[in-house]
């Protein structure tokens, strides 16, 4: 393993495991190992500490423990709430979402098309907002579910959910969203949302990847996705993942305590970044709106070259940042967050996300700013045909 200096722009991907974390879990690994289903003491004693997990993560959302069901990630989050959305409602087989959603909603979409079901899928404008008057124009009868992402993964747009979630409710409709990207980074409240289910992922705020959360809000029919044991009341069957658990619940009281910083800190080090980039290098340009944005991302087109290269020569200088959804990584078709707002393959394919968070400091930005224009220059010099060739040589690797 390298131990050469990191300069982590990716947390939109994954973010660094707190130390605050790995002591709350470590115990739980070591020495409390037992199956919290057990009888005895020393397997059982483990339940309370999963329910006082629970009641962090359920703080940090504003919404009563008993409406959180653990997971094993966001994308079985995603999964299990439209799943049960349709489980619950078997005369209604229609699903409602975006072009942007992230490849956990889109790919199960796709799957629940091919099983019969209908599926409608919202464009968005080009700076990657909803139009609304066409989401409550998509609303059917037989809709079960309408399923939208709170935070854009790879732009960081937001779209409006409370309004979104009042249309939902004023035509009886059940309201998702994926808010794997919002946690931590700003307020979060289910009853001001009004949502019907809310997905959390924890490795998104500082915890061990392998443990979500979906809240489920109190009346709302639900269906296991998961059949097994009696865990999780019944709602998600497999044995308890403790260390995780205790490790996402003292994630979430960490970042209800860090939100401050989030829009301070960590929003003037992101705007640092980008004007850096937009002002100091010709051919740039941020894609996505402005604002309303989460505070710690940025994306950004290099007119004339490919994210490919840069990300590269990025990599040799210790610096993580990356072209899109790390869970597309390894396509080699443009990202469909940004050509469903409308750009070209080419402009796509020249994005390069920088995600910010708590540990990211302004000689990281620097290093960025010191080093990125003339990596960006030196790609340009290359002969087009040089781009064409590796681009060829990728797609037959």
């Amino acid at each position: 393993m390298s131990h050469a200096p990191i300069y982590y722009f990716d947390n939109n991907a994954t973010t660094r495991v707190a130390p605050e974390v790995i002591e709350a879990m470590l115990p739980f690994l070591k020495e409390y190992w037992g199956n919290p289903s057990s009888a005895y003491g020393f397997g059982h004693q483990l339940a309370d500490h999963i329910e006082k997990a629970r009641a962090q993560i359920a703080a940090l959302i504003h919404a009563d423990p008993r409406e959180l069901v653990f997971t094993s990630c966001g994308t079985e989050s995603n999964n299990s709430a439209i799943h049960s959305a349709l489980v619950a409602n078997p005369g209604k087989r229609h699903v409602v979402t975006t072009a942007v959603e992230h490849s956990a909603t889109l790919k199960f979409c796709d799957h629940l098309r091919r099983q019969g079901f209908e599926i409608t899928v919202l464009p968005v404008e080009s700076d990657g907002s909803l139009d609304l008057h066409l989401l409550e124009q998509a609303i059917r009868p037989d809709t079960a579910i309408v399923s939208v992402m709170f935070a854009n993964n790879e732009t960081g747009v937001l779209f409006p959910i409370e309004e979104i979630a009042a249309i939902c409710r004023a035509r009886e409709t059940l309201c998702h969203t994926d808010a794997v990207q919002i946690a931590g980074k700003i307020k979060l409240d289910v009853g001001e949302l009004g949502v019907d289910f809310l997905s959390l992922s924890a490795h998104k705020l500082h915890a061990p990847k392998g443990i979500g959360v979906l809240f489920v809000k109190r009346r709302v029919k639900y269906h296991p996705y998961i059949i097994g044991g009696s865990q999780e009341r019944g709602r998600r069957g497999g044995t308890e993942n403790v260390p995780y658990m205790v490790a996402f619940g003292r994630a979430a009281e960490l970042a209800a305590a860090s939100l401050k910083d989030e829009h301070t800190r960590v929003r003037a080090l992101r705007d640092k970044l980008e004007n850096g980039v937009l002002n100091g290098i010709a051919g740039t340009a941020r894609n996505g709106a402005r604002e309303p944005r989460v505070p710690n991302t940025s994306n950004i087109a290099f007119e004339g070259v490919e994210a490919e290269g840069i990300l590269m020569l990025l990599d040799q200088l210790g610096i993580c940042a990356s072209s899109g959804s790390a869970c597309t990584t390894g396509s080699l078709d443009p990202s469909h967050v940004l050509t469903a707002m409308g750009f070209s393959a080419a402009r796509a394919r020249g994005s390069i996300r920088f995600s910010l968070g708590i540990y990211s400091t302004e000689p990281e930005v620097d290093f960025v700013l010191k080093h990125l224009p003339g990596i960006i220059e030196k790609l340009r010099a290359r002969p087009p045909a040089d781009h064409a060739h590796r681009r060829h040589t990728a797609a037959h690797s």
